[in-house]
């Protein structure tokens, strides 16, 4: 293949240009705000969860306190309506005296119990709902700040977009400086070895694979005409000459 020495050089400045475009779409990539959102966003999934399990249990804890005040409430009445009937005379044989204390005292009992399952589910509650409380505020921390990390994201894309933007249409202008058999190869060169399609020739060595050249390929190379396309022996990628190539 052969091409002006000029339109040889244009590969370099393609190539740079080229670089470029990767070192932007690399960096886009790996943004460390795209790690830190990715993690938010799985953590506000397992809190939004949690908070539906917690808020679960305290309406359950809620319910249940509920009934045990309700069965409280019960006994008490009819320890009472006992009381009542024994201070009011009501009954008057000594067995049925004896049978309502002892139904009073066992109706007592069995309201300190039942106070005592009110106590431990209010403080069950209690501890559900600071739980909720707790998750609610880290999951308004962690909106904030995921807030927070997608607008330095966004900024981030938007700096790499305008910079990519004129790369890019410095690349267009300088490939038309290019022939399209010399653009072909270097763009398939380019995806066959990591992006680097073309390389310059410095003292003696390869700036693609970073080897020197041995004594014959250089004079080969010493001795080809200005225009011909040449090729690293070691990698195949386009070599160009410049004033810097120790020929």
């Amino acid at each position: 293949m052969k091409a002006a020495p000029q339109a040889q050089l244009r590969l370099l400045d393609l190539q740079e240009l080229d670089a470029s475009l990767d070192r932007l779409a690399h960096r886009r990539r790996t943004l460390p705000e795209l790690a830190e959102i990715e993690g938010l966003e799985g953590r506000l999934t397992e809190l939004r969860d949690t908070i539906v399990a917690a808020e679960t249990e305290v309406g359950d804890l809620q319910r249940e306190q509920k009934k045990a005040e309700q069965d409280v409430d019960q006994v008490r009445t009819r320890a009472d309506r006992d009381r009542q009937r024994l201070d009011t005379g009501q009954v008057t044989s000594a067995k049925d005296l004896s049978s309502l204390q002892a139904e009073i005292e066992s109706l007592q009992r069995r309201q300190s119990d039942l106070e005592e399952v009110v106590l431990e589910i209010m403080e069950r509650s209690e501890e559900a709902e600071g739980r909720v409380a707790a998750l609610r505020a880290e999951q308004s921390a962690a909106q904030d700040r995921l807030a927070g990390l997608v607008e330095r994201r966004d900024a981030a894309l938007r700096e790499i977009d305008d910079e990519a933007g004129t790369t890019s249409a410095a690349r267009t202008a300088v490939a038309k400086d290019v022939p399209d058999d010399l653009l072909a190869l270097y763009e398939k060169l380019r995806g066959q070895f990591g992006g680097v399609g073309a390389a310059k020739l410095f003292r003696g060595a390869c700036q693609g694979c970073h080897l020197a050249l041995n004594t014959v390929d250089l004079n080969t190379i010493r001795t080809a005409a200005e225009d011909e396309v040449i090729r690293c022996e070691e990698c195949r990628r386009i070599l160009i000459r410049t004033p810097e190539s120790g020929l």
